[in-house]
């Protein structure tokens, strides 16, 4: 996933400017159709990436015989060695659990 830096504060007093007047009802139903793709594809992207993600764990999972879970309470604790698959595993276990709680925070939304 590909994340656009920018540093345009105009876009950014725009988004919040949208999003007081679409909270409002104060937008026609183009914009708040347009508004509502724009959430629908970055919830797509945001549950393609997670699935990528969730492939690779699954992968780790297979070769090394533990949940994710499991893995990462071990790496926490210092049970592990820094070996790169572990540095990788234990920051996609962590990268998803943060998708998860975000596409299940905008989706307890709608």
């Amino acid at each position: 996933m590909t994340v656009q830096n920018v540093s345009n504060t105009k876009y950014t007093k725009g988004v919040r400017w949208l999003a007081e007047l679409y909270k409002n009802r104060q937008v026609d139903s183009v914009t708040a159709q347009t508004l509502n793709k724009l959430v629908d594809l970055e919830l797509s992207r945001l549950q393609m990436t997670l699935d990528d993600i969730e492939r690779v764990l699954a992968n780790y999972e297979k070769q090394y015989g533990m949940t994710s879970a499991e893995f990462l309470k071990k790496y926490e604790a210092g049970k592990t060695d820094d070996r790169m698959d572990y540095v990788e595993w234990a920051s996609l276990t962590k990268m998803a659990k943060n998708f998860r709680k975000t596409l299940s925070a905008i989706s307890s939304e709608g």
